[in-house]
């Protein structure tokens, strides 16, 4: 931040935000006396931050405003919100103290400032060696706010959004920091929170800035279709819009299309191009429920739903009720696809007035209508889920980089429907077992857990379940927790349940845990011994030494299938080639050249969970030793590590080489002829001359696809590969997939 003098263009700026927040304000506050506490904050704040400068060059004070508008508009918090941040950094950035703003704005507004403040503190720590993992301290910082008020992190998650939107003048490793910690934590935790426009902007920038090529194409097809198909979309609504009206329904119709980062998720996931997505469109229905009728609002849901099918068909395995079933964060709706008369598929989503609020404002909306009573205690899963994680946070056991492992694997959980043997539905996370639904009904009853009943039919513990299945649990008095058994546990409370019963023999598990090390190093000609040992300390982030180590393994806890990934960073599973290395390119942010010089001051490996290659943007992890391990910026693991050592982040550039291979995998989908397979490796190996490792297609019906793992010098030389294949008679779609 920068100190000059503000021009009058700069006071007409700061005049001209300040009011578009104060009327969005007006319409949150219940009086005017709430209003004028804005005005009082922003009065306060104006001139804390008076002359000083974002690094874009505007004055610092519109940030804060920008923060309290989304705060207000996307958000829909009240007006202590609002003013907490208005003077969220007036604490942190200049002389005034936490005192100072509970002598002026009361309690309330003070301790939201205080949450705001010591979060930011840990945030801008940069003394390494007071913490291992400073943005991993900083989450747990955040979530124990939950604890306090989480409004905290609500403005926090305002703070996050606006950060994002002006990320570009952040030099670039600080850029991909911020950004890896947004996809880690800060998007799953708005998507648990309900607030989906916060979710899904944050979402498209860190796409735009992971992977801008993408972004700009999916960008420009969306906007080339919307134009093609707006026609048709409005023809298709019009009938809706007319059987509605005679129904006696008071509504409204949106009309929206997939996100450019909910589309490129999905090319990437499933494999699948740009025009193989067909619920590209969507129309959103949202209506008043009829008071005059005894109709709940469920069942003027299905009412609309039974309208919108007996005009058009559609598709019976795309039917979504989370009306009957609400998502956890509290979403509720009717989802459906159906199929125009001009032939292209829209998913419908129906609505009422107080659905709507809840699935566009999330957390806030649905305290605002709890507290009207329109919810039930026993429906908020919402708040089911944030007392479970007061629990996880004030656990003495959880460090803070487990913590923040445990909340990403929460908050990203897909759940699942199962029924008890009285027919009481729970929910529970997908990939779950009749074990974890045990341990999910009682402690006593999983530790006593012999075999189960799956709809009627014996099944072992390990038995993954469905949704739908009712579950039945077999117990014995005589029965305990096995050790075995934290080999197929999914839900955290059932694995902690287990590790806990078994620290009682907590010697034997260390033994077992020593002895299993000592064998897998001997298989790979390696002995145990204090440099073997520091390197899987650190390999495996275990910081309260080797008994842990031992114990973890012992347990099962601790898998050993990666141990010679951990020891030889460098060996041949972790793709390296050769030991080339990094020059140093700048000095002032951490930028490294991938090339043969003869400097070799930094090896560098090619991650095998993402397999980068030349032309990809990608991103760099410096070791203790100085070898860079190099990810793809979008690679979920590269995520990971940034937001928790977001410390040891360069920034590698690709130095073309072309003696150099990289290992990279095709899938193909197709129509099936004679000779198809034939003819692709032919065409690939003698007439592109690209090296194959494998080929694997599979045929069902005249359909085949499958995919082919090759070798090529660069992403220009991928891209004209896929280019070429695509316009072989008989394939329909050519994508690059990980390996």
């Amino acid at each position: 931040m920068a100190v000059s003098e503000f021009t009058q263009h700069d006071y007409d700026v700061i005049a001209r935000d300040f009011a578009d927040l104060k009327e969005a304000a007006r319409k949150r506050c219940a009086n005017q006396e709430e209003l004028d506490v804005v005005q009082k904050a922003f009065d306060f704040a104006n001139e804390a931050h008076k002359g000083v400068r974002r690094r874009s060059g505007e004055p610092y004070i519109l940030h804060p405003i920008a923060v309290a508008k989304i705060v207000v508009s996307n958000i829909g918090l009240g007006y202590k919100s609002i003013a907490a941040a208005l003077l969220h950094d007036v604490v942190e950035d200049t002389d005034y103290t936490v005192d100072d703003i509970r002598n002026l704005f009361g309690e309330k507004i003070a301790s939201l400032v205080d949450g705001l403040t010591k979060i930011k503190t840990v945030l801008d720590n940069e003394d390494k060696a007071k913490q291992k993992s400073i943005q991993a301290e900083n989450f747990k910082r955040i979530l124990l706010t939950l604890n306090d008020d989480i409004r905290v992190v609500l403005i926090k998650l305002a703070d996050r959004l606006h950060n994002c939107r002006t990320i570009e003048f952040m030099p670039e490793y600080k850029r991909d920091k911020i950004l890896s910690e947004t996809m880690f934590i800060f998007i799953p935790l708005a998507h648990r929170l309900g607030l989906y426009e916060v979710k899904s902007e944050m979402e498209d920038i860190w796409l735009r800035y992971k992977e801008p090529e993408a972004f700009n194409e999916i960008t420009e097809k969306i906007n080339r279709n919307i134009t093609d198909k707006e026609k048709e979309i409005d023809e298709f609504i019009k009938p809706i819009k007319e059987a509605l009206d005679r129904a006696g329904f008071s509504f409204e119709i949106k009309k929206r299309v997939k996100t450019p980062y909910s589309i490129w998720n999905k090319i990437v996931t499933k494999g699948v191009t740009f025009e193989q997505i067909y619920d590209l469109y969507a129309v959103r229905i949202i209506f008043d429920p009829k008071p005059e009728t005894t109709e709940t609002e469920r069942d003027q849901c299905y009412h609309v739903f039974s309208i919108i099918t007996g005009i058009y068909k559609y598709k019976s395995d795309r039917v979504r009720d989370w009306v009957k079933h609400p998502k956890n964060n509290g979403y509720e709706a009717l989802h459906c696809t159906v199929m125009s008369h001009s032939g292209i598929w829209i998913e419908v989503q129906i609505r009422t007035k107080r659905m709507n609020d809840i699935a566009e404002k999330g957390i806030a909306a649905h305290w605002a209508y709890k507290k009207d009573g329109f919810i039930e205690n026993d429906e908020s899963e919402m708040d089911k889920w944030i007392n479970k994680v007061k629990e996880i946070i004030v656990n003495p056991d959880v460090n803070a980089l487990e913590l923040l492992d445990i909340i990403h694997n929460d908050l990203t959980a897909s759940e699942i429907f199962v029924f008890t043997p009285k027919g009481d539905q729970k929910r529970i996370e997908k990939g779950a077992t009749a074990l974890d639904f045990a341990y999910l009904i009682h402690t006593e009853i999983g530790n006593k857990a012999i075999a189960a009943k799956v709809n009627m039919k014996l099944v072992p513990l390990s038995y993954r379940l469905k949704t739908g299945d009712q579950v039945e649990i077999i117990t014995a008095e005589t029965e305990k927790p096995k050790r075995e058994w934290l080999q197929f546990l999914k839900t955290r409370k059932a694995r902690n349940e287990v590790i806990d019963y078994l620290k009682d023999e907590r010697q034997d598990s260390i033994k077992v845990g020593k002895k299993m090390i000592e064998e897998q190093l001997a298989a790979i000609g390696m002995k145990l011994n204090d440099s073997t040992l520091q390197q899987l300390l650190d390999g495996y982030e275990i910081f309260e030494g080797k008994d842990e180590l031992y114990f973890r393994v012992g347990i099962g806890v601790l898998k050993l299938n990666n141990l010679d990934q951990v020891i030889h960073r460098t060996a041949e599973k972790n793709k390296s080639w050769n030991f080339p290395w990094f020059r140093q390119k700048n000095k002032k942010e951490p930028r490294f050249v991938i090339n043969d010089s003869s400097d070799k001051s930094h090896k560098y490996v090619i991650a095998s969970c993402c397999n980068p290659i030349p032309g990809d943007s990608v991103v760099g992890f410096m070791s203790d030793d100085g070898t860079i391990t190099v990810h793809k910026k979008t690679c979920d693991v590269a995520n990971g590590i940034a937001a928790k050592h977001g410390d040891r982040i360069v920034m590698p550039q690709w130095e073309h080489d072309s003696q150099q291979s990289f290992l990279v995998r095709l899938s193909l989908k197709g129509f099936d002829r004679l000779g198809l397979i034939n003819e692709i490796s032919r065409y690939i190996s003698f007439v592109l001359s690209v090296n194959m490792k494998g080929i694997y297609l599979n045929t069902d019906n005249g359909v085949f696809d499958g995919y082919i793992d090759l070798y090529v010098h660069d992403r220009d030389d991928l891209e004209k590969l896929i280019r070429k294949l695509t316009k072989t008679e008989g394939i329909q779609s050519v994508v690059r997939t990980d390996l």
